[in-house]
């Protein structure tokens, strides 16, 4: 028989077994598929070798107008500005006290105890205290983690053990950080897990259709399906109450402020958790209160940075500069609102709470998403908020400025934004709305382009050459104008294997150099990021593998895409052709991509192959001196689908030239055939390579096999 080409049709399908899916590709690993034919995805390297505390959830960059190029990280831990390599923590302050003789020390110890009536502070949070003096052999300025929080006290750690028992350090000044987050999704157990005493959640809830205040004896919710038919406890927000009957929609005879919690008002929408049982007095609970994870939003207003925690207020950081004109850090981001001073300062009506946070392009507007409304301190997740055009210190609506305030109907809660080309996307839990200026009177014009959809998470969506696309909690999406359901050839393989409870870490990112859209997430077994799936929309292609990352940005201010990685380091990708970790080793990239099988006619033969001839190119090889880029082409025959594969022909195919040095190839100068001997009634072809330096695509190798018989 004449040579067979091994040229398969592009992208890898899982949708169906390896033998329906014969002409194609079926699983990869750090691979990718250009003009057609897959080559190995290129290498990472750390942007420097310094390190951040926490895991990173979100990465914003821009150059000011002095010239400074610089990357927000917001990790669940502390906030960050990278300039030159260097992490500068500008982590927002909340509060700051006056303490006298606080700390209490313990001879040949480094615990210290910290008394502060007011501390405010959880377990992990970080203070600096500043103009203490010597206490037990110890002089406790700068920044400490809190490792144990009690009522009026806490603990932190120090650098040396104490030398005598003793009580106090003077007059010191604490500044505690805001609250600290979760690096994965949890549930909260033990003290302080939730309400005096603890109590266990049970996996029930709905939402509120009707507002309530502190008096309301009837509570109306979407479903009461799951919740206890006669009497049973809810919980709303940090209030518990007592019902005595229910409808399919309404819990009526309600005690409310139950169990020492306070009657208070909850906004429409607000989640009602079914409260299963309670612990006593000094028990702790089994588990307790969801505890999501800590993300960030953030926005530019000029050179101003304006961050968000998600579920907290609004932060600026303002660049200071020396009089030479050098940028300088220390200063933290400060809250906006009608308490702080100068540039800080808003009017009363500017947000205290908030889940999203936007600038908007061309008119801008600062865009508060998920908020409490005007007068209330009450967050309502399906509320937005502007303020006046060109001023993000006015909030208050009136007739002489545009701020104003739009609540969107479908939905429970907002869950992101996206800004396009000329609108802004608002995804809530279940619809897709387009947010357009429209100028005075009405300032926002908002219409509901598609319901019933899904987003996995506020970071799963991204935009590439004018076209948005996010990930559903069980397909893609696209909106290209319409909303459509993306086809994807590995949905089944994507969502039949994922842990949907940590959907919160899911996240999407460009890279615009490969026309990519990628999305990492986590498998079912794992409670971090391990896998990613790329979408090629030049080719329309899918493809996958397995990494770990946390954050991602594809900016054109810098050269290379940026990936935050669990080594709390941000890594350019695409930067060589290896894996470099943050403390310089070097490391090869096991890359792989292996063929669904393939036959001779309809199988009725077994197949003999005798020979190979590659087809191969190593543009772009590092590999060191004396070595040459190689990679190992395996024909893995079996007899049938549900038989496994036999030995396979393993056949390394080695460029005859180096390429440590040059940078004009000799086109496919390489081994010039294989010989193999192997024989089997379907076959699949595997290319892989885990070698230095190396960088190879595929074009269309040829086998000369011909039939051998039917037993």
């Amino acid at each position: 028989m004449p040579l067979q080409k091994l040229q398969l049709r592009p992208g890898v399908n899982r949708e169906g077994t390896t033998l329906a899916n014969e002409g194609g590709w079926f699983e990869c690993d750090k691979i990718r598929f250009r003009s057609g034919y897959p080559q190995k995805l290129g290498g990472w390297q750390p942007i420097s070798s310094n390190t951040y505390l926490g895991t990173a959830r979100t990465l914003w960059n821009w150059v000011t107008l002095r010239g400074y190029n610089l990357l927000g990280v917001g990790t669940n831990l502390k906030y960050y500005v990278e300039s030159g390599g260097v992490y500068n923590d500008i982590t927002p302050v909340r509060a700051t006290a006056t303490l006298t003789d606080p700390f209490t020390t313990v001879n040949g110890s480094p615990i210290v105890t910290v008394t502060d009536a007011d501390h405010g502070a959880i377990d992990g949070d970080y203070v600096t205290f500043s103009g203490a003096t010597a206490v037990g052999g110890l002089t406790l300025n700068g920044e400490f983690r809190i490792t144990y929080v009690n009522t009026n006290s806490y603990t932190i750690t120090a650098s040396a053990n104490a030398n005598a028992d003793a009580t106090g350090g003077g007059t010191v000044t604490a500044t505690y950080q805001i609250n600290v987050g979760q690096a994965v999704f949890g549930y909260a157990a033990g003290w302080g897990a939730g309400l005096w005493g603890g109590f266990v959640l049970g996996t029930n809830q709905t939402t509120l259709t009707v507002p309530l205040n502190a008096s309301n004896t009837n509570i109306t919710v979407v479903s009461t399906t799951g919740f206890s038919n006669a009497t049973g406890t809810v919980l709303i927000d940090q209030e518990l109450a007592v019902y005595t009957a229910n409808t399919a929609t309404i819990f009526s005879g309600v005690t409310r402020g139950a169990n020492g919690t306070i009657a208070t008002s909850h906004a429409n929408n607000s989640i009602v958790y079914k409260a299963n049982s309670f612990t006593g007095w000094g028990q702790s609970a089994a588990s307790g209160i969801p505890q999501q994870l800590r993300l960030w939003s953030e926005a530019n207003y000029g050179d101003y940075l304006i961050i968000n925690p998600r579920g907290g207020a609004l932060y600026m950081w303002v660049p200071q500069y020396s009089g030479a004109g050098n940028l300088l850090f220390g200063t933290p981001a400060t809250l906006l609102s009608s308490t702080s001073s100068g540039i800080y300062q808003t009017d009363t009506s500017c947000p205290s709470v908030c889940n999203f946070v936007m600038v908007s392009d061309s008119s801008r507007f600062v865009i508060a998403f998920g908020v409490n409304d005007y007068g209330s301190t009450s967050q309502d997740p399906m509320l937005i908020r502007w303020s006046d055009q060109e001023d993000y210190q006015v909030w208050a609506p009136a007739i002489t400025n545009q701020a104003g305030s739009f609540r969107l109907s479908s939905g429970s809660a907002i869950i992101t934004a996206q800004q396009t080309r000329q609108e802004i996307l608002v995804f809530t839990d279940s619809a897709v709305f387009s947010m357009q200026y429209l100028g005075p009177p009405y300032v926002w014009g908002f219409n509901i382009l598609s319901d019933n959809i899904s987003i996995a998470s506020p970071n799963a969506v991204a935009t590439a050459n004018n076209i948005t696309y996010w990930m559903g909690v069980d397909k893609f999406y696209a909106y290209t104008g319409r909303v459509e359901t993306l086809p994807c050839s590995l949905r089944q393989y994507v969502f039949g294997d994922i842990n949907l409870d940590q959907q919160d870490q899911f996240f999407a990112g460009t890279n615009e150099g490969y026309s990519e859209v990628w999305w990492y997430y986590c498998s079912a077994g794992s409670n971090v990021i391990d896998r990613y799936v790329i979408y090629n929309y030049l080719d329309q292609v899918w493809y996958y593998g397995s990494l770990g990352r946390t954050a991602w940005l594809d900016s054109p201010l810098r050269e290379n895409p940026m990936g935050a990685t669990y080594q709390n380091t941000v890594v350019y990708h695409e930067s060589g052709n290896d894996d470099i970790e943050v403390n310089g080793t070097v490391l090869p990239i096991n890359a792989y991509i292996q063929s669904s099988d393939f036959d001779i006619g309809d199988g009725h033969n077994f197949g003999f192959v005798w020979r190979m001839i590659p087809d191969i190119t190593f543009d772009g090889s590092s590999t060191p001196n004396p070595d040459k880029p190689q990679v190992t082409f395996s024909l893995r025959p079996r007899q049938n689908p549900g038989a496994p594969y036999a030995t396979a022909a393993n056949a390394s195919v080695t460029s005859m030239q180096s390429y440590a040095s040059v940078r004009n190839y000799t086109v496919q100068e390489f081994t010039e055939i294989v010989y193999t001997r192997l024989r089997g009634r379907q076959m699949a072809f595997k290319i892989e390579s885990n070698q230095l330096g190396c960088q190879w695509q595929l074009g269309a190798p040829r086998i000369d096999v011909r039939p051998d018989g039917r037993r």
